[in-house]
């Protein structure tokens, strides 16, 4: 066996002694209940613009991008903008990719790769600021509920022609809404992509956890994502990606269009 196949065998090797290691599984759920009591996850930037983020799944991310290769990111969630700033930075690591393998200029204003962010209340600060950031030319954003038909249509309108779709399902963590978003944006996810669909931890924590949320166990998107797939044979759960991680909001969100 050369060393390439070696390496990615033991790998796989160690993910899957990890999905029998229940002392492991305990203590990284352990980890991201203390340190979610803390705001551990409010404690970081991407290129200036905070991202409420774990490190983990920023990574998780990039290495989702960088294995689709798409041209549009679609994410429901802007707060501060900073996983818009991530998505598209990503898409420019693409185009530079793209280039240097052609043997071409890169010209970043010619690029049709592009992050679409929806939020039913972008505040103005957070706006100004992402739209003067140097990322701004690939970002566009939507303002409005991501389940009102209105704004599901602008983003099907905007989808339009794109070849390969990412989805980001990060607003309204409860059962009903994140089932209208699976619904909306899930079929614009193409074959081999993902529907990416955060905290469905929140599932997985004690109940009352989040005292001043609407969403609980037994109402948030780990129940949502159970009840959709049940009718989408067409999507299947990544479960390497969340025994690699480990520590990570999306366990059972990582949904990969078959392909």
């Amino acid at each position: 066996m050369n060393p390439v196949d070696q390496f990615a065998q033991e790998r796989r090797d160690r993910l899957a002694g990890y999905a029998q290691d229940t002392a492991f599984q305990t203590l990284s759920r352990d980890w991201l209940q203390a340190s979610m009591q803390r705001q551990y996850v409010y404690n970081f930037d991407w290129m200036g613009r905070p991202i409420i983020q774990y490190p983990q799944d920023m990574v998780a991310m990039q290495e989702l991008v960088w294995r689709v290769r798409p041209d549009l990111i679609i994410e429901t969630g802007i707060a501060h903008g900073g996983s818009l700033v991530l998505s598209a930075s990503l898409l420019a690591l693409l185009d530079m990719s793209d280039a240097i393998e052609a043997g071409t200029t890169l010209d970043p204003r010619a690029s049709r790769r592009k992050v679409l962010g929806v939020d039913i209340d972008i505040r103005a600060h957070n706006r100004a600021a992402i739209e003067a950031h140097p990322m701004a030319s690939r970002i566009a954003m939507i303002q409005g509920s991501a389940i009102a038909p209105e704004v599901v249509q602008q983003v099907r309108d905007f989808a339009q022609g794109y070849q390969r779709v990412l989805v980001c399902l990060d607003s309204m963590h409860t059962h009903d809404h994140v089932l209208g978003e699976l619904n909306a944006y899930a079929p614009l996810v193409t074959p081999g992509s993902y529907c990416v669909v955060f905290d469905t931890f929140v599932e997985d924590m004690p109940p009352k956890f989040f005292a001043d949320r609407p969403w609980d166990v037994g109402n948030n998107p780990k129940t949502a994502v159970h009840q959709w797939l049940a009718g989408h044979a067409e999507f299947e759960i990544d479960t390497e990606m969340e025994q690699r991680l480990q520590v990570t909001v999306a366990p059972h969100g990582f949904l990969r269009r078959k392909g």
